[in-house]
């Protein structure tokens, strides 16, 4: 039995999809500004510094990645 999406269920996964993007970029922001600050404070790690935020950025988009994906299979259900 399959389920019809209405209009209310594409619109909340519009919404979804939205608030999923809004969270990475507020959360790769925040990471980019305190990396940044990390590197100010103690130069002779920023190798270190850098490689943790660049992974970390990555586990951050790929969430939101799943999270919009998620949201467009349901609006094109």
């Amino acid at each position: 039995m399959l389920l019809e999406v209405t209009g209310l269920a594409q619109m909340g996964a519009g919404i979804g999809a939205g608030i999923a993007a809004i969270g990475a970029g507020m959360g790769i922001g925040r990471l980019a500004g305190s990396a940044v600050e990390s590197m100010a404070r103690q130069p002779q790690a920023t190798n270190e510094i850098r490689g943790s935020m660049i992974l970390t950025a990555a586990f951050i988009e790929g969430v939101a990645l799943f999270g919009e994906v998620v949201c467009l299979l349901i609006a094109l259900a």
